[in-house]
């Protein structure tokens, strides 16, 4: 016997933030997510997410037991720019049983209906531009910074109970010893031919933060707007999300592109902290979890390239392949060994074809699913 119960104490909701410590604890690919940022995700008061939208956290238990949690969320914004009326599920996680998949999802099923809407997308945790995706493929190594980790048994649940595929998302690996040489060397003519274009490129200037913010957001909205599960970001959403990644962004990472005096395009990527994050026990930064993250977040030898856009008027001319190599070159520099380039819409055939001249390596896949109401 499953019960489902609605998160509404302080003592449910750590509950819920703890629980795939618990599910994950002899999973030597796990990393927790850190504790005070999932409490500040969850927290209506402190994430923007919740000032145009709504999500409901449920716990499944058996004799008193943690066996897994989920949410439902109703995303207005998504719907809105979308012109769709979906719901979604979120943050699940459940023990090696299907009784207690069918629980849940029949919750978040029953929530979701009673919001008038027809269908049902996920995971996303709240958003795509959140942590979205369950592993399909590549199990057999640690996830990357804001990539989703999950039981092998995920999807097979999830399509017993009668989702399908909406969309695969990729993710790239490239080693030092991988990438190709000769692609990075023929990148620097590609260089010089976009300045004769008047087209140039820059390190982010942290200390313009909220100058290189605004470039950021405008040059994403546009960008990706054609992109398949996009939400823009409000302003706030945005603004909070940067501020939460300043702390671990390297400039040397982190590139725009102008065209008279105007910013057309930008790349970023970021230190793959997990690699700390996986010794910080239960994802608690106090009493020594800081220490750990402050001191090594320089000596991390991973990184991931976790999002870049190019206006349409400067698509096709080589942007995006000169902000490739000059990341990786900048990593080679830096001593890092291994880079992810993630996540990548599987039907995105200008990043794939890309990637793969980089001799760049599929090497998991996430996967979206719907599960239709009507």
């Amino acid at each position: 016997m499953v019960d489902i119960v609605a998160v509404k104490t302080k003592q449910q909701k750590r509950a819920f933030i703890d629980f795939p410590h618990e599910l994950y604890r002899d999973d030597p690919n796990y990393v927790p997510e850190l504790y005070l940022s999932q409490k500040e995700l969850l927290d209506e008061r402190k994430n923007p997410f919740f000032q145009h939208s709504k999500a409901d956290l449920f716990l499944a238990m058996r004799h008193g037991q943690v066996v897994g949690r989920i949410a439902a969320i109703r995303n207005n914004n998504y719907n809105t720019y979308a012109g769709d009326e979906v719901g979604f599920f979120g943050f699940f996680d459940l023990i090696d049983d299907y009784e207690v998949a069918e629980a849940l999802l029949d919750r978040v099923k029953s929530w979701i209906k009673g919001e008038g809407l027809s269908a049902i997308y996920g995971p996303a945790n709240f958003t795509t531009n959140d942590t979205a995706g369950v592993l399909v493929d590549g199990f057999d190594r640690p996830p990357v910074v804001m990539m989703a980790y999950n039981k092998p048994y995920y999807p097979r649940f999830l399509e017993k109970y009668g989702f399908v595929s909406k969309m695969n998302l990729l993710a790239y690996l490239m080693t030092e010893d991988s990438v190709s040489r000769r692609t990075l060397e023929l990148s620097g003519k590609l260089e010089d031919r976009l300045r004769a274009k008047g087209v140039s490129i820059r390190q982010v200037n942290l200390k313009k933060f909220d100058q290189e913010v605004d470039h950021i957001l405008h040059i994403y909205k546009e960008a990706w707007k054609d992109n398949w599960g996009f939400v823009p970001p409000t302003e706030a959403e945005f603004r909070h999300l940067a501020t939460g990644l300043k702390m671990i962004i390297n400039p040397e990472y982190a590139f725009i592109a102008e065209s008279e005096g105007e910013a057309v395009a930008f790349s970023l990527a970021i230190p793959d902290i997990n690699v700390i994050q996986r010794t910080i026990s239960r994802g608690r930064l106090f009493p020594f979890g800081i220490f750990k993250l402050l001191l090594g977040k320089n000596k991390i030898k991973r990184i991931r390239i976790i999002t870049l856009g190019v206006l349409e008027s400067h698509r096709r001319m080589g942007v995006e392949g000169v902000f490739y190599a000059k990341t990786i070159q900048a990593g080679l520099k830096n001593g890092v060994t291994e880079a992810e380039a993630s996540w990548i819409l599987e039907t995105n055939e200008m990043m794939n074809k890309g990637l793969l001249s980089l001799n760049a390596d599929p090497y998991k896949r996430y996967r979206i699913y719907e599960l239709s109401l009507a």
